[in-house]
Parts: C-alpha cells; sequence; structure tokens
C-alpha cells in the first residue's frame, strides 16, 4: 500500500478496509488480521495497527471477540451507509473539480448522461 503523507495512515488504511469491504474483497464476519499481522502486511508501526482496528470499532465497522480476533461488521446498515458516504465524497471531489473547470450544474449533468450512453 502507497501512503499520501498528508493524510493520517492509519486513515488511510481505514479507507482501504472500507473499500474492500464495499467492493466485496473482505465479507461482513470476515475475520481480520492481528494487529501485528496487520502492521507486517502493510509496512506499519503496530501501534497504528491497533489504533486501526481502536478507530474502525468505534466506527462500528468492526467488533472483537475475546480471544478469537477482531471482525468485520455483520450489519448490512452500517455497509450500506459507508458505501454512501464514500459516494458523496467523490461526488463532492467531482462537483468541486468541475466547477473549477466552470463547468455548470446543467452541464455536469449533461456530461454524465452522454458518458452513461456510451457506457
Amino acid at each position: 500500500m502507497k501512503f499520501n503523507n498528508n493524510i493520517p495512515i492509519y486513515l488511510q488504511v481505514i479507507n482501504k478496509i472500507k473499500s474492500d469491504i464495499i467492493t466485496g474483497k473482505l465479507n461482513p464476519g470476515d475475520k481480520m488480521p492481528s494487529t501485528r499481522d496487520l502492521a507486517k502486511e502493510l509496512g506499519i508501526n503496530p501501534n497504528t495497527a491497533s489504533r486501526v482496528y481502536k478507530e474502525m470499532e468505534a466506527l462500528g465497522l468492526c467488533f472483537k471477540k475475546r480471544g478469537l480476533g477482531t471482525f468485520i461488521t455483520e450489519s448490512d446498515e452500517i455497509v450500506k451507509t459507508i458505501k454512501n458516504d464514500m459516494a458523496e465524497q467523490l461526488i463532492g471531489g467531482f462537483v468541486e473539480g468541475m466547477k473549477k473547470l466552470g463547468f455548470s450544474f446543467d452541464e455536469m449533468v449533461e456530461m454524465i448522461l452522454m458518458k452513461k450512453e456510451k457506457i
């Protein structure tokens, strides 16, 4: 995983895991690697890996089973919320970028509809 120096590593890892959940690379109820294994796998500090799991648990993205490890949430509602939140971020970035290029909202919609026809 390549990291952006402008964003805290733990947030980048959480976003990658969110993306993996949405795309089906990780499924509800899947067991996550131990913090030590996650740190080794991603080349990050074990304390950062621990923070990833703590933050994810606080967000409801994962849960711990005593003695068994950390697991991806089994809540379809949380997965749906993650997907919608990430979509809103992408759309927001798109709209801001298009505004900077001088496009109106109507022009943006027209371009999207034209692109849809080509797909």
